[in-house]
Parts: C-alpha cells; sequence; structure tokens
C-alpha cells in the first residue's frame, strides 16, 4: 500500500473519485432515499463547476502539501513521530487525525464563526442534497480546508503516501454520506457507529439550525459524538433541506452562489 500511494498516478486518483461519484449517482437514481424534485443533470452541472475550483485551489497548494509531507518525514517531526509505531498504526492514527483536523475541526469552525460561514454556507444552500453536493465547495472555504489539513500533517507528522490515501478515502466518504441512498435502517445505523452514514449526515444538512449545526464528521463519526454534536431524528425524509433565506431559484445558479459570501457586506454597508 505504501508503494502503490507513494507512486499513484493523478489519473488513478481521478479515475477512482469519478468512478465512486458516477456509481452513487446512478444507485440515487434506482433506490433514492428522498424523491429528487427537479432537473438531476442540471443540479449536477452546478456542483461538477465546483470540482474544477477545488481542484485548482488543491492544485496550486499541493507542493506546500507535498513540502510538508515529505520534511516532517525525513526529519521524524509530529507527535505521531514521538514514539515508535508499527506503520498500520501510525496510518491509523494519521488518517484519524487528519479526519479530526482536516475535516471535523475546520467544519466546526466554519459553522461558528460567521465570516468564515458565509463562505461555507453555499454547501447549505443545496435544496436537493446528492452525491454531487459533496463537491460544492466555495474557492474560498478549499483553502481553509487545505490550511487545515496542512496543519494536521505538521502538528502529527504524516507521510505522503498517507496523505494520498487519506484524500482518496476522505473524498469518497464525502460523496457517500452525501448520497440521496436508501440503505436498510439497520445497516445505515449500523454503520453510523464508526463512519459517517448518508442519513447521519442528512441531518446536517436540515434547514432547522440545532440540526444544520451538528453531525460535522466527514468519515468517522464518533467525533461527533465524543465532542456533543451528534444529533439523530427518527424519520429523515421529513426533513428540509437549504437555508430558509436563500429559497430563491437563482441561488442554485454558480454565479450567484459565487457572490454568495459577498451579499451579507453589501447588506450590512446598507444598514449602516
Amino acid at each position: 500500500m505504501e508503494e502503490f500511494f507513494n507512486n499513484i498516478p493523478p489519473w488513478y486518483r481521478t479515475a477512482f473519485l469519478v468512478g465512486g461519484l458516477v456509481l452513487l449517482w446512478m444507485i440515487e437514481g434506482v433506490i433514492p432515499r428522498l424523491s429528487f424534485k427537479g432537473d438531476r443533470y442540471r443540479h449536477a452541472g452546478t456542483n461538477l463547476f465546483f470540482t474544477l475550483t477545488t481542484a485548482a485551489v488543491n492544485l496550486g497548494f499541493a507542493f506546500l502539501i507535498v513540502t510538508a509531507s515529505e520534511w516532517t518525514a525525513r526529519t521524524q517531526f509530529g507527535l505521531l513521530y514521538t514514539i515508535q509505531l508499527p506503520v498500520w498504526l501510525h496510518c491509523l492514527l494519521a488518517m484519524m487525525m487528519m479526519d479530526l483536523i482536516g475535516a471535523y475541526l475546520v467544519h466546526l469552525i466554519q459553522h461558528k464563526i460567521a465570516w468564515m460561514w458565509h463562505f461555507h454556507k453555499i454547501h447549505h444552500i443545496d435544496t436537493a442534497v446528492d452525491t454531487t453536493t459533496a463537491l460544492r465547495h466555495h474557492p474560498v472555504e478549499s483553502l481553509f480546508r487545505v490550511f487545515a489539513l496542512l496543519l494536521a500533517i505538521v502538528v502529527m507528522g504524516v507521510p505522503i503516501w498517507m496523505v494520498m490515501l487519506y484524500q482518496s478515502v476522505s473524498a469518497f466518504m464525502s460523496q457517500f454520506n452525501h448520497a440521496n441512498i436508501r440503505l436498510p435502517k439497520w445497516l445505515d445505523n449500523a454503520l453510523s457507529l464508526v463512519i459517517v452514514s448518508p442519513d447521519m449526515h442528512k441531518v446536517h444538512h436540515s434547514h432547522y439550525q440545532p440540526e444544520t449545526d451538528s453531525n460535522y464528521a466527514n468519515i468517522f463519526s464518533f467525533w461527533d459524538r465524543l465532542f456533543g454534536t451528534f444529533v439523530k431524528v427518527k424519520d429523515v425524509t421529513h426533513l428540509r433541506y437549504g437555508l430558509d433565506e436563500y429559497r430563491e431559484e437563482h441561488y442554485q445558479q454558480i454565479g450567484t452562489l459565487l457572490k454568495v459570501p459577498w451579499e451579507h457586506t453589501k447588506q450590512e454597508k446598507v444598514i449602516n
């Protein structure tokens, strides 16, 4: 595994992520959890656009991620290097810590700090959550996530092959837990004890704020239970997605979504 992810060609990772997305999107059409209202292709097209912006940001900072990771490995810097660990345990702990810092914590912070929320909320404006919603992130939010990942790499000490493994698993898990698929209740409940299941994450996209401010995890669901942010609802089919103040149709368009974070600033200037 170490050898594979150390030398994984970019097109391998792309094929894996695209393949997972297409497979989940097709499954949604067969066993949807909620009926999809609207044009699935147009909805997917809007969200796919943000894949390009995220990829551009990640590509731009790839050098920093690789450099930081190689430096920690070369100098044995980071908490995971303070004691001698078998490779499998180093990998497991690294995956957990990158998920905690690079996904859970940065996600929670974006819900708590107003100016960061204005960038993150375009993810929550989606009123028809499906696997493509995993791709809908404002380019500025992508910067937040890159720097959170860099912090995790440096603090914990994570070699590059573990970073590559984590990013592949993280991207697929985000697609999976956003997917509009109907799993047997017992299976979804069982999965949610360890990883984030589709029904667990649907709660996070509720328009009701106490539910929106919950279930922040991406891979490992136990972070929410550990930090008291886990919320479970009896029937997710009764959830209403989106944000109440962004119901108009133009808020599902690319140009409007890119400008959403600055609408709040303009409104404040008018009030003042």
